[in-house]
């Protein structure tokens, strides 16, 4: 016998809030044909073995944002197979089981324990299961069910932004867009009218409007100045609930700003501008400013000028100031007070960017009349020219005027004016002026082969205020005159072959003039009067400024003539006729067949058989060979002198000094001056050694001066002490002579000179030893061992 089991989900209703359960139970009868596995979703997956499906449900309903303090009663699991006893156990998994929903394992009870939001998460799935509690196994197979959370009204509309910001050009037409506001409410749209956002606008009218379903702003005022008001702040309102009475709401804030047009012409403040300016002012400088106010900004307000008519028009500009959009007045030729002192303007001001639109509004421009009065200055002289040009021939003689320059005083006194040059361009005093009349004339010779031009600079100067000075070049041309004779373009030294025939061209010449001909030179060439007739050669002008040279005879001996001096006269056909005599010179030489020469008898002319290049190398290469030997030798002989007397520190012996100087003894009062010891400045302390070149040079050492009461002993001890305790003295034995022969000493003397009185025997053989230096040395003392054994 079979049985047939039941599950049961039971709900009940709890207050204040309840809970909605869809019956979708659904009863079957009859035995299943065979048993089936039925695969759940969840953590825990068994195979369940049931006869039949006697139940079904699908899903719930629960409010949200619970205030009770109890919790929340959702619903009762109950099993048919549940006796009361306790053997069953029902289980919940799924979201939010254990945590949010609880269920009592012994009755079936769900309840929610805590407070549930919507918008945090609208839908929970669960599962739900009865167990055997001693066996473990489940006596029905796990269901899964759906809680949805019901929506209640608990947001309030929020707007995307909490400041926006937008901007229209003012003057715009009603109606036009400013800008969208959106706001979003985060309660279900689907479920009543807690999402049904309505718009309007709490503050901005009548300026501005807002559709109540898009948010959308636009302007609701004609004609809305931004000269007036160009900042404007609209606070709109969002509501839910369709904007029923209990929707929540929110707000957000729009600031708006209104964009210039060019609405607005110029104006002047004033239609009459007065400046004062100095006659003295240069060229492009500025004498005033005016100001034409647009209320517009940027490019709308910005402002050409121009003069557009008056008596000034071409004598003054004016020019706009981009940073203050002001209208600079420029001086543009030089004022004079005595010609004109007072002008009179009328400058317009234009704005640059016109809008068509607004031209109804008039025209965009104004005009305002400018008065300038010119002042009166005291203005240095005025030359009637920017510069002279004067001739002069260049033999004129001394204090020759050559012009005159004039200047003015161009103010109404007419101060009287001084002339004179400025010797900076005129160093060498060339020229002088009236300093009175400004008449220039010459004051030394001028030569216009040396300098053509002068250009000097004349100063003019009032006599009252010699400040008030102005200068003007002067330029002077020296014009030419024929005094400068034409002579030879070069020296002419040529040779005429001994086997030359009669009427062979020897010689072309050509001269030149440094006289200026305008109609270019003409020279005439001729052989002087003396040379004539009795010349050995005949000149023939070729009337082209060249003449030839041409042998009269066929033969000409060397030997008999060696040189001919031929004197060439050369005059110009200028007036007054200049002519000079030039020389010549015509050597015979012997010439080869060809004519070409060979030798001369007297010096050598330059021509072809020269030295060589190779041959001037080769010279030079010796030259420099024989300087650089001269130098080395001369270096060896100056290293030699530096070689001292003794090598090596075994070298230490005797060195004599000769000075190859007798006295005649103690008795000779007149070969030595005693008063020379006593005065030992007398001495000259600059004395060196004479056998060796010093290495370094020390300074003299001054000694106390002897009083004329001091014992020549105590002197000459002192003088010895001095010599021993000296740096620059020898490190080896040197004789000192002293000039005074006392009473002996006690240890008697210790150079070897004395060597050769005494009685001993001494060997001098070690000399030998010593090298050729002491050679000489060796046979010296060698001898006198061998006269000694004879």
């Amino acid at each position: 016998m079979r049985t047939y089991h039941c599950f049961w989900l039971l709900f009940w209703a709890g207050q204040p809030h309840q809970s909605f359960l869809t019956p979708l139970s659904k009863r079957t009868s009859g035995f299943p044909e065979k048993e089936k596995v039925l695969v759940l979703s969840g953590n825990s997956r068994q195979d369940l073995h049931r006869s039949k499906r006697s139940w079904m449900w699908n899903q719930f309903f629960l409010l949200e944002e619970y205030t009770g303090t109890d919790y929340q009663y959702v619903g009762k699991l109950h099993s048919d197979q549940d006796k009361g006893d306790g053997s069953l156990k029902y289980i919940l998994s799924g979201d939010g089981a254990g945590d949010l929903f609880i269920i009592n394992e012994n009755t079936g009870d769900i309840q929610a324990t805590k407070r549930l939001d919507r918008e945090e998460k609208p839908v929970y799935i669960l599962r739900a299961q009865a167990i055997n509690r001693r066996t473990g196994r489940p006596v029905e197979p796990e269901s899964e069910f759906i809680i949805k959370i019901h929506d209640i009204n608990d947001n309030e509309p929020m707007f995307t932004k909490d400041v926006y910001n937008a901007s229209i050009p003012e003057m715009s037409d009603v109606g036009t867009f400013v800008v969208q506001v959106t706001a979003t409410d985060a309660d279900d749209p689907t479920y009543g009218n807690s999402a049904k956002v309505v718009y309007s606008i709490l503050q901005g009218q009548p300026y501005f409007s807002v559709e109540s379903e898009t948010g959308i702003i636009k302007t609701a005022l004609l004609n809305m100045d931004r000269e007036n008001r160009d900042q404007y702040q609209v606070v709109i309102q969002a509501k839910d609930m369709g904007g029923q009475m209990g929707g929540l709401s929110g707000t957000t804030t729009v600031n708006i700003t209104l964009t210039d047009v060019n609405d607005n012409p110029p104006r002047f403040p004033q239609s009459t501008y007065q400046f004062r300016t100095p006659e003295s002012m240069p060229p492009d400088s500025p004498i005033g400013r005016i100001k034409a106010n647009d209320a517009d900004v940027d490019e709308n307000a910005e402002i050409e000028y121009s003069i557009t008519e008056g008596d000034g028009y071409d004598m003054f500009g004016i020019t706009t100031d981009k940073d203050t959009q002001e209208g600079i007045i420029t001086v543009k030729k030089a004022l004079d007070f005595e010609n004109k002192n007072l002008y009179i303007l009328k400058v317009e001001a234009t704005n640059t960017h016109v809008d068509p639109r607004f031209l109804y509004l008039g025209p965009f421009k104004d005009s305002a009349t400018v008065r300038i009065q010119v002042e009166d200055v005291d203005e240095p002289p005025v030359f009637s020219r920017p510069a002279y040009i004067m001739e002069v021939k260049e033999d004129v003689p001394m204090n020759t005027v050559i012009g005159t320059v004039t200047a003015q005083d161009p103010d109404a006194a007419k101060n009287p004016v001084k002339y004179s040059v400025d010797r900076h361009t005129d160093m060498d005093r060339v020229f002088n002026i009236n300093s009175g009349n400004g008449s220039i004339f010459t004051s030394k010779p001028l030569d216009r082969e040396t300098l053509l031009w002068h250009n000097i600079t004349v100063i003019a100067a009032e006599i009252n205020n010699p400040k008030q000075s102005s200068r003007v070049p002067v330029f002077i041309k020296v014009l030419d005159v024929n005094d400068n004779a034409p002579e030879f373009a070069m020296f002419y030294e040529t040779f005429v072959c001994e086997n030359a025939k009669a009427e062979q061209l020897i010689q072309t010449l050509s001269a030149v003039d440094k006289d200026d001909s305008h109609s270019g030179h003409q020279f005439s060439f001729s052989l002087a009067p003396e040379a004539a007739s009795s010349s050995n050669f005949t000149l023939q002008d070729n009337r082209d400024n060249t003449a030839g040279i041409f042998t009269r005879k066929n033969r000409y001996n060397r030997h008999e003539m060696s040189t001919y001096f031929l004197p060439v006269v050369i005059s110009d056909n200028d007036y007054p006729i200049q002519s000079s005599t030039e020389t010549v010179t015509i050597r015979v030489c012997a010439c080869d067949h060809r004519g070409k020469m060979l030798s001369c008898n007297a010096e050598a002319l330059i021509h072809p058989t020269g030295l060589s290049t190779g041959a001037l190398i080769a010279i030079l290469l010796c030259i420099i060979i024989l300087l650089v030997t001269v130098v080395l030798f001369a270096a060896l002989r100056r290293q030699r002198k530096k070689e001292p007397l003794i090598i090596s520190k075994e070298d230490i012996r005797d060195n004599i000094v000769s000075y190859n100087d007798e006295g005649g003894g103690e008795e000779d009062t007149q070969a030595f001056d005693i008063g020379t010891l006593r005065n030992p400045e007398a001495i000259d302390d600059n004395k060196l050694r004479r056998d060796i070149v010093p290495e370094t040079l020390f300074m003299p050492r001054r000694t106390a001066t002897a009083r004329d009461n001091t014992d020549v002993r105590d002197f000459i001890n002192q003088r010895l002490k001095e010599n021993d305790t000296d740096p620059t003295a020898p490190p080896y034995d040197s004789l000192a002579t002293y000039a005074y022969e006392g009473n002996g000493s006690v240890a008697e003397s210790l150079s070897s000179l004395e060597s050769m009185t005494t009685d001993g025997d001494q060997d001098y053989d070690y000399l030998s030893d010593w090298g050729p230096r002491f050679k000489k040395l060796a046979d010296m003392y060698g001898a006198m061992d061998s006269d000694k054994d004879s």
